[in-house]
């Protein structure tokens, strides 16, 4: 049983007879208290999909629920629904935009090393690659020149995101986009 303090994004925990995911974390210090941090944990319900906001103190103790992951491609999507195909057992998950929205902006017809989140064998999260390759889809003109300096401008991807690339970098070109952070790593 892990404390608070260890739980991260992205995992499943048993909270009040329930399985939930957690979605968000954020650690607040309050001033004047003796020690301890205070752990605010956004967490979606998995058979629901209810949102509820709880904080938790740092040594609280928490159950992880059982958390499988699965390797997956897209498939297609239909309306609010995305539809995920299981590469080895070719099972079909779905799950709901307002669920992976933030996801959604680095998933492409062809990205490779998407992994499910499933907790009692019901999907509930998407699990991304720490690199996606993208299209950028509309940029400023290139710059000719404009890789020795260190100034960036915006470019929109073909997901919607949109990043900040060196200005050498012009629309057509295949990048390397760091998930994590957000940020151009290079050209793909």
């Amino acid at each position: 049983m892990p404390k608070a303090s260890e739980i991260k994004k992205n995992s499943a925990v048993e909270y009040e007879g329930r399985a939930y995911f957690v979605k968000d974390i954020e650690r607040s210090v309050p001033q004047g208290r003796a020690g301890g941090s205070l752990y605010r944990m956004r967490m979606y319900d998995v058979v629901t999909g209810n949102k509820i906001d709880e904080t938790f103190k740092d040594s609280d103790m928490l159950n992880l629920a059982d958390l499988v992951r699965r390797p997956a491609t897209f498939s297609y999507s239909d309306g609010d629904e995305f539809v995920f195909m299981d590469s080895e057992d070719f099972t079909q998950y779905s799950l709901n935009r307002e669920s992976i929205a933030d996801e959604l902006l680095f998933i492409s017809e062809d990205t490779q090393g998407l992994m499910v989140i499933l907790v009692s064998d019901a999907p509930v999260a998407l699990d991304l690659p720490p690199t996606v390759d993208l299209e950028i889809v509309e940029t400023d003109p290139s710059i000719k020149g404009g890789s020795a300096t260190a100034r960036t401008k915006p470019a929109t991807l073909s997901t919607g995101l949109v990043i900040q690339v060196p200005e050498h970098i012009s629309t057509g070109d295949r990048i390397k986009v760091n998930v994590e952070e957000r940020r151009f790593l290079g050209r793909a």
